[in-house]
């Protein structure tokens, strides 16, 4: 499948314009210090990328989201502004419905 961009995308995803696969960033995903939501399966993990003293990003800094244990290993890619307004929602309650 090849995305609006040009890139090609995993199956199940797009590839926005602009926005890097995690493949096209060079980042050993294995090596990232990722933050889980718990400890179950199915936990959603976090990793930053460029932020700071983190690991760098090609050109920006990115937010990368996995499932744990996904068989399919899938990673989200998302810019800092794409993660600051998921953050400004959850502040202010957007999500309070999907969590009852």
């Amino acid at each position: 499948m090849t995305a609006p961009s040009g890139r090609r995308a995993a199956p199940g995803t797009s590839a926005a314009p602009g926005k890097p696969t995690v493949e096209e960033l060079g980042i050993d995903v294995r090596a990232l210090d990722w933050q889980r939501s718990d400890g179950g399966a199915g936990s959603i993990e976090i990793a930053f990328v460029g932020f700071g003293g983190a690991a760098p990003g090609a050109g920006g800094e990115w937010v990368l989201m996995r499932v744990a244990d996904d068989p399919a290993q899938r990673v989200l890619v998302y810019d800092r502004n794409e993660w600051e307004c998921f953050l400004d929602g959850v502040k202010n309650g957007e999500f309070d419905d999907a969590a009852g």
